[in-house]
């Protein structure tokens, strides 16, 4: 059964940290370049950073470059988001998935190898 899970998500003040984890199984994970993906009320989902099948090269929105890193273990079919110096735009719900093109408006409507996960929360607030 294809599943990915996301966690590490919470409540933060404006330049804090936290990292996103994803758990992915079900599909040939080491094939895909992977994307962490986010969806705030009201607005588009957007790709914040991807990473290569291999993991050796990445890529960032320009709204978090410098601020996030994204990064994958192939033996442990994981990958992970560090985000640093939150700032309140950040606020969303987090998605991992396979790194797709184009995106529907809806994260979760985008077709693709995995099926979306519940995502998890980051809040950014004072």
């Amino acid at each position: 059964q294809v599943q990915l899970v996301e966690s590490g998500g919470g409540l933060v003040q404006p330049g804090r940290s936290l990292r996103l984890s994803c758990a992915a199984s079900g599909f040939p994970f080491s094939r895909y370049g992977m994307g962490w993906y986010r969806q705030a009320p009201g607005k588009e989902c957007e790709l914040v950073a991807s990473v290569t099948s291999t993991g050796d090269s990445t890529n960032y929105a320009d709204l978090v470059k410098g601020r996030f890193t994204i990064s994958r273990d192939n033996a442990k079919n994981m990958v992970y988001l560090q985000m640093n110096s939150l700032k309140p735009e950040d606020t969303a719900v987090y998605y991992c998935n396979a790194k797709m093109t184009p995106l529907q408006r809806i994260c979760v409507m985008t077709p693709g190898p995995a099926r979306w996960g519940q995502g998890t929360q980051v809040t950014v607030s004072s």
